[in-house]
């Protein structure tokens, strides 16, 4: 197992610019909506650092958490509205849509019953859960989404600390797609986040990655992901999706 992980963490290889996905489909780019961007102005200055990293489209993806950020597709896209004019009047050359990250929490599934989800490309839904435990109805939530046509993203799966590799593949088999977040390479949520999307990537379960950009302090890091082997790895795969999109 040590000869394993010693690979991961040999000296940084060439960077690989993130040009090759295209899309980042998971941010916090509208401002002063949830835990993300506080600012337009910040919000704008984190953009250019993705542009400059090779992104040419985002999809941003704001929080939707009963109890902490109320946000509405109305909430939403008027911010989206904001961000969009902002980036023509500065004459900066990226594409931008807005979908939610969803919150897997006691009234979601009566958001599923009452429609309007906000989803992107192909019908995918990006959601997330607690850090330490699923709800106890998680799988039936997934479940009544694929009944209504939605594709399940789950956000960050290497940061559930009660998920296993063994959860993972069951997830991969209900057709559940997995978005790893990229500073988890780099150690930035601790080691055992880390080891853990190492081990993902080896057992090819990754099918999108995102940069899960809250902040100019995020976007300035990124760069560092770019020189890993987990990240040449993925890239070699050819299993990522996020040109798709």
């Amino acid at each position: 197992m040590v000869k394993w992980f010693k690979k991961w963490f040999e000296k940084p290889l060439y960077p690989i610019g993130f040009d090759c996905l295209k899309t980042d489909m998971h941010s916090h780019l509208i401002p002063a909506i949830d835990d993300g961007a506080i600012s337009l102005e910040e919000s704008i200055n984190m953009i250019k650092v993705l542009h400059e990293l090779g992104f040419q489209k985002v999809i941003t993806t704001p929080h939707v958490m009963n109890d902490f950020y109320k946000n509405t597709s109305k909430t939403i896209l008027g911010g989206l509205e904001l961000v969009r004019t902002e980036l023509q009047k500065q004459n900066i050359s990226v594409e931008i849509e807005a979908a939610a990250e969803y919150y897997l929490d006691y009234e979601f599934e009566e958001k599923i019953k009452a429609g309007n989800l906000l989803t992107f490309s192909d019908n995918y839904i990006l959601v997330e859960t607690s850090f330490l435990e699923a709800p106890p109805n998680f799988k039936k939530m997934i479940f009544q989404l694929q009944l209504e046509g939605y594709k399940v993203i789950l956000a960050h799966p290497e940061r559930y600390s009660f998920m296993n590799m063994e959860d993972y593949e069951d997830l991969q088999s209900r057709s559940v797609f997995m978005q790893l977040n990229l500073l988890s390479l780099i150690g930035h949520y601790g080691t055992d986040v880390q080891n853990k999307a190492n081990m993902m990537i080896e057992k090819e379960l990754i099918n999108f990655v995102g940069t899960d950009c809250h902040n100019m302090g995020h976007a300035t890091i990124y760069e560092k992901c770019q020189t890993t082997k987990a990240w040449h790895h993925l890239v070699e795969s050819g299993k990522l999706l996020n040109h798709t999109l």
